[in-house]
């Protein structure tokens, strides 16, 4: 029975921990300040043009036909699905920016129109975001979004989640969605 146990006593315990790094994590105008020039950052990748196309090409094509977030969570990281999504020009693009930024962002994730996965630089928790905050504020105009401190499970980290509308020719067509490493926004909050 220990046995059994104990690895819920140690799930529990890092959900209490991840809770409590969050709670005490202090948004300063510093940080909030640091946060917002980050999001511009941000808008600046989902207006460049390999992501315009990419989501584009996507809401050609719609979702993967049966897939929903309960299936994609069986999909293994090494699932040729999963590469796709890495691998293409797109993903490829926000594993270079990821690599780029010195650890500030944690991870990228590209939506289309219907909340599916267009790219992104690891596998994300969900493949549809549609119905989320995250993917229906920015889609529904061009309003950026911003989430609070969280463990995330997909980027293994602690972060912030911004995301952005992805415009074409002044239509919302999708919505990027990255990570900022709460580690680096910590060291902001206390300067």
């Amino acid at each position: 029975m220990w046995k059994q146990v104990n690895p819920l006593i140690g799930a529990l315990a890092m959900v209490l921990f991840a809770a409590a790094r969050a709670a005490s994590f202090e948004m300063t105008p510093a940080v909030q300040s640091e946060l917002d020039k980050l999001k511009t950052v941000v808008a600046g990748w989902a207006a460049d043009p390999v992501i315009v196309k990419a989501v584009a090409e996507q809401n050609g094509k719609g979702p993967i036909g049966g897939m929903d977030n309960p299936k994609w969570k069986t999909v293994r990281r090494s699932d040729d699905v999963v590469k796709e999504f890495q691998n293409n020009s797109a993903g490829k693009y926000l594993k270079v920016k990821i690599d780029g930024s010195s650890g500030t962002f944690t991870e990228a994730c590209l939506s289309a129109a219907q909340g599916e996965k267009v790219a992104f630089a690891e596998k994300t928790t969900s493949y549809i975001h549609k119905g989320q905050p995250k993917f229906d504020v920015p889609f529904g105009g061009v309003k950026s979004w911003q989430g609070k401190p969280e463990f995330d499970e997909s980027a293994q980290t602690y972060q912030i989640q911004v995301s952005v509308p992805v415009q074409d020719g002044g239509k919302t067509i999708g919505v990027l969605v990255a990570g900022i490493n709460l580690t680096y926004l910590e060291k902001l909050s206390k300067k």
